[in-house]
């Protein structure tokens, strides 16, 4: 396993971020090792969301610092972060329902061509897709949509996924497939995910920071967390 203090593909520092008057993070810091899967955990609204969105320049932090491959990247805006390699799945997937699988897909090219070399990648992680090509979003089960959503992120070869909440209401097959898919592309990238359902993070990151009240309180590998039941049930609220 990577250490955090060496091949980091992303390092935040201290970032301070508002969304208009209301002062959301006040001192986030989370080091991202290469190869790794890192997860941020916390309470709803403990500003998990948003430190994601800090890091893509949708909400830019106004204090603080965000290197991507060893470059500081805060203050760009989001297209010039997206295009250096981050690739970003939304909550609540955001996909656009009119159009189908394939254009949902092919509007997310970065480069022309970028789908029809990906494609087999794509569709090797999730089949449903190339089954369900020409269908419109829309028609998708929620499952199903999620997939879309994360297969949209690679379409460009980025080297950085920031994924949020992917097992967000989804059966539990589903989730388990989703993770099987998740882990299968962390040999490929580097992946930051915010995810709720700490089974499922505990079983999918190497690395982990906690967030509490817009600042990040813990960090660490996920084999150690997992046996300390009392800072889960400090920060996370589960015993």
């Amino acid at each position: 396993m990577t250490t955090a203090t060496q091949n980091n593909v992303l390092e935040v520092k201290d970032i301070q971020t508002f969304i208009g008057q209301f002062h959301i993070l006040d001192g986030v810091s989370v080091d991202v090792p290469d190869g790794s899967i890192t997860v941020l955990l916390g309470r709803n609204g403990a500003g998990k969301t948003t430190t994601l969105k800090s890091i893509i320049g949708l909400t830019p932090p106004r204090h603080g610092a965000i290197s991507l491959f060893g470059k500081e990247i805060q203050g760009e805006p989001a297209y010039r972060i997206a295009a250096k390699g981050i690739g970003y799945v939304p909550e609540h997937r955001a996909i656009f329902r009119d159009l189908s699988v394939e254009e949902n897909l092919r509007i997310a090219e970065r480069k022309p061509g970028d789908l029809a070399r990906r494609a087999d990648f794509i569709f090797d992680l999730f089949p449903d897709l190339k089954r369900l090509i020409k269908l419109p979003g829309g028609n998708l089960s929620g499952g199903q949509q999620q997939m879309l959503a994360v297969a949209r992120a690679l379409v460009p070869e980025n080297r950085l996924l920031l994924i949020d909440e992917p097992s967000e209401g989804l059966a539990p097959v589903i989730i388990e497939q989703m993770m099987v898919a998740l882990r299968r592309l962390s040999a490929h990238t580097t992946v930051l995910l915010v995810e709720q359902n700490f089974i499922m993070a505990s079983q999918l990151a190497d690395r982990y920071t906690i967030i509490e009240t817009g600042r990040s309180v813990k960090s660490g590998l996920m084999s150690e967390l997992v046996n300390d039941t009392a800072t889960i049930k400090r920060y996370l609220g589960a015993a």
